[in-house]
């Protein structure tokens, strides 16, 4: 059984949203690993909200920057290229990027409803990588797994780009990278 033909186009159409939801996961995840941490009960829609959207938004615009964009203009001609760039997008924009967003956002929290004792003006830094360690730890699975699905994604977008430019060039010409 053969695949349908609309089968390529739907992932590279609906491939950065799967990769945007995942990453939406990923914020969710990560808020309630900080939430946790810095004790922190209230405002829960407040915070959700953001962490779902925001995540979900820039990763597939990254992705559509980065990856489809530049091979639909024929500007990515790398498949190496293509998937490393994919890879970084789910790592960056779908791994550090919503556990980057949702630490100042849950310090706010704590320091507005008194949950956690949070340090003087001085120390801010050294406090944000202590809270942080631990939820780096846990969610470096969910990390590789949006690397690996970048990676996945860049290179499945790849072969249909080069399939296009066999359709497109005809059956007797040669495809020059």
């Amino acid at each position: 059984m053969q695949p349908s033909p609309w089968q390529p186009k739907k992932l590279f159409s609906y491939g950065p949203l799967y990769l945007g939801g995942n990453a939406g996961l990923a914020g969710l995840i990560s808020n309630s690993l900080y939430r946790r941490a810095l004790n922190v009960k209230q405002a829960r829609v407040s915070t959700i909200l953001p962490m779902a959207v925001l995540p979900f938004l820039t990763t597939c615009a990254l992705y559509n920057a980065v990856v489809s964009n530049p091979l639909l203009s024929g500007d990515l001609n790398c498949p190496t290229c293509c998937v490393m760039r994919g890879a970084l997008v789910g790592l960056v924009g779908g791994g550090l990027y919503p556990i980057l967003l949702a630490l100042p956002l849950n310090i706010g929290l704590a320091s507005r409803y008194s949950t956690a004792p949070l340090p003087e003006k001085g120390n801010l830094l050294r406090f944000s990588v202590d809270v942080s360690r631990p939820v780096l730890r846990r969610m470096r699975a969910v990390m590789l797994l949006q690397a690996f699905f970048g990676t996945y994604l860049g290179s499945k977008h790849f072969d249909i780009y080069t399939k296009l430019v066999r359709i497109a060039i005809g059956p007797g010409e040669q495809l020059n990278d």
